[in-house]
Parts: structure tokens; C-alpha cells; sequence
């Protein structure tokens, strides 16, 4: 297994591990598969842009030539926030689970975070009530603080879920 950083090259593996995971854990993104199926490859190539400064980027662990897990970060442009980036889509093939890769995906994203001129923190959100998730970024340094009430809407229920905020200090929590 390798992790590194996806790049324009990826993009169809990207863009199909992505929406299986909208598919596999709905209740996990807020993003549906429909809405992500329709947007346009613009849309994706922005993630996997491999340039310095790009605004997104996404890790991806791969078993072989096969993508099976990525993480995402997307990092704020505006002058009184740009010490902030976000984790977004992290996912791991459910066959790969268990093998150490979701940690290793979430230690990429803040290596890259880390090499980042400027970023001082990083932010998620997790569906409350996941505790495996919530633990494993628990491991990997983020802090949960606040818990966004009726966050999500399960479109097919109309059940609410909630959103724990959790954020990882880059200079408090060393790798």
C-alpha cells in the first residue's frame, strides 16, 4: 500500500471512489451521489490539481495501481482565515478497512497541511454518533469542539443527524 498525493493523472479513480463512497455512507457526507455524479470534471480536476498552491488537494492510498482510500483538503483563500484548512471525503474502500490506511490517509492530508505556508489548523466535521471515525481523528490529534444540531437531513427518512466539529492544531499536535 502506498499513500500520496492524487494528481490530474487520477482523476477518473478519484472521481469513482468518491461517489461509491456517497453511495456506501450516505449518511456520512453531505453531498449525494446524484449531486457529485452531475458536476462537472472541473469540478474534480480542481481537487486533483497538483500544483503548490492549489486551493484543494486530495491523498489517496492506492493497493497497486488501485485507488481504495482518499482524504481531501480544501484550504481557505480569505485573508482573516487563511491559517485554516478543512478535511473533507475521507473514505476507504470498505474491502481495505481495518488495515491501518484511514490513519495513514488522515497523517497525509496534514503532512500536507503542515508543508502549507501559513496553516495553523485543521477542521472536520463527523456524523455524530460514528465513533469509529470520530476515533480514529481523535488519534491523528483533532479536538472535538462543538456539535452542529439537525446538520443533515437523510433525504429518504427525513431523519436529522448531527455534525461533531473537531480541529487539529498543527503546532500542538506534532506527527
Amino acid at each position: 500500500m502506498t499513500v500520496r498525493r492524487l494528481t490530474p493523472a487520477d482523476l477518473a479513480a478519484y472521481r469513482a471512489l468518491s461517489l461509491r463512497a456517497y453511495a456506501f455512507a450516505p449518511d456520512a457526507f453531505v453531498a449525494t451521489v446524484d449531486e457529485r455524479a452531475a458536476k462537472p470534471e472541473s469540478f474534480w480536476a480542481a481537487r486533483v490539481n497538483d500544483a503548490p498552491d492549489a486551493a484543494e488537494l486530495v491523498v489517496g492510498a492506492f493497493d497497486g495501481d488501485t485507488l481504495v482510500g482518499s482524504a481531501g483538503l480544501e484550504f481557505a483563500a480569505r485573508p482573516k482565515t487563511r491559517h485554516k484548512a478543512s478535511l473533507f471525503g475521507m473514505f476507504v474502500a470498505p474491502e481495505h478497512q481495518g488495515r491501518g490506511l484511514g490513519q495513514a490517509l488522515v497523517q497525509a492530508a496534514l503532512a500536507q497541511a503542515r508543508a502549507r505556508p501559513g496553516v495553523r489548523v485543521v477542521t472536520l466535521t463527523v456524523t455524530e454518533g460514528n465513533a469509529r471515525a470520530e476515533g480514529l481523528y481523535a488519534r491523528c490529534g483533532f479536538v472535538r469542539f462543538g456539535v452542529e444540531p439537525l446538520a443533515m437531513r437523510d433525504l429518504a427518512t427525513g431523519a436529522f443527524f448531527a455534525k461533531v466539529h473537531m480541529q487539529c492544531d498543527l503546532q500542538s499536535h506534532a506527527t
